[in-house]
């Protein structure tokens, strides 16, 4: 089976022409919501998933509303409320070098420049609060380590291996 990205999450109705509000969970919703597109809806209610095909879209405060082919009224789509939107793995967007999806960064081992025999931790989450990303790693043993993704501490990242490298500036260690 083919793994799949969330792209999105269907929060609610608008209006009654059977249009959605979605709350994108992507870098590129101009993409993932053009006309035209297909996406996968999984029901919050556990029922089978499906395709859908994105009609229109345009943001409105924070959100995209769009109107998905051969919904007409609200009753139509007022069951899918907390679906989620999903598309194919292989249909990502290509980044340019040096970055990356999170789900490549999650998961990631971490290590320091000075000790790159013992891990630091594994990476569990990424903030995003405001200027840069934040990844949260968690260590084997203590609290979560907060390591800000700037220049001066991220050296290297190897997907591949699901290693990365950073240089740990006074006051980021708990």
């Amino acid at each position: 089976m083919t793994e799949e990205l969330t792209v999105g999450r269907l929060v609610n109705t608008h209006g009654i022409r059977g249009e959605v509000k979605i709350l994108s969970h992507t870098d590129f919703p101009e993409v993932r919501f053009a006309p035209g597109k297909k996406l996968l809806l999984i029901p919050a209610d556990g029922s089978p998933r499906f395709e859908v095909t994105v009609e229109s879209a345009k943001e409105h405060k924070g959100m995209y509303i769009a109107k998905l082919k051969g919904y007409t009224n609200i009753n139509e789509v007022e069951k899918y409320k907390g679906s989620m939107l999903k598309v194919p793995s292989d249909d990502l967007v290509e980044l340019p070098e040096n970055e990356y999806y999170f789900h490549q960064i999650v998961g990631c081992e971490v290590y320091t420049d000075e000790d790159a025999s013992q891990p630091l931790g594994t990476i569990t989450e990424i903030l995003q609060p405001g200027a840069n990303d934040v990844w949260v790693v968690k260590p084997a043993k203590g609290q979560d380590i907060l390591i800000p993704v700037i220049n001066d501490v991220v050296l290297d990242v190897d997907i591949e291996a699901k290693k990365i490298t950073v240089h740990i500036m006074e006051g980021l260690l708990p």
